[in-house]
């Protein structure tokens, strides 16, 4: 698939709840792990929506933000994703993330340098990636 989005997951729908105006999709993903999206009736039955059906979840890398388990905060994310840093590579203003989640999902953050320095990271250092229900956009093959 060419798409710019540079963390792309697989897997099939395993809930759907229909809402007044957006629809609560709960999806398998392939490598293990679950990921929670929230789309659009509209999209949701633009895009044949329903249980079983295969899906590409698709995350900017802008969109994952990141925390230091030893934070003292709750999140309101959906998603969280407990991981190892594999990789981090500074540019001149932003870093490029790549993380191995302990459900072996690979997913890629970026974030600025200065969050890099604030929290102390480094490869190999444990975090939690936290993505937004609503951060999520679904695809499906063409029929």
């Amino acid at each position: 698939m060419s798409v710019s989005a540079r963390n792309q997951l697989t897997g099939v729908i395993a809930s759907l709840s229909e809402g007044a105006v957006n629809d609560e999709i709960e999806i398998q993903l392939n490598g293990g792990g679950k990921l929670v999206a929230v789309v659009t009736q509209s999209s949701s039955h633009t895009l044949g929506l329903t249980l079983g059906k295969e899906v590409t979840a698709l995350i900017k890398a802008s969109w994952v933000l990141l925390a230091t388990p030893d934070s003292d905060l709750v999140f309101s994310a959906r998603n969280q994703f407990s991981g190892t840093i594999t990789s981090l590579e500074k540019g001149a203003i932003n870093a490029t993330v790549a993380i191995k989640t302990d459900d072996g999902l690979v997913l890629t953050a970026v974030i600025t340098n200065d969050s890099v320095d604030d929290m102390a990271l480094a490869s190999g250092s444990p975090i939690i990636a936290l993505v937004k229900a609503s951060s999520v956009i679904l695809a499906v093959k063409k029929s």
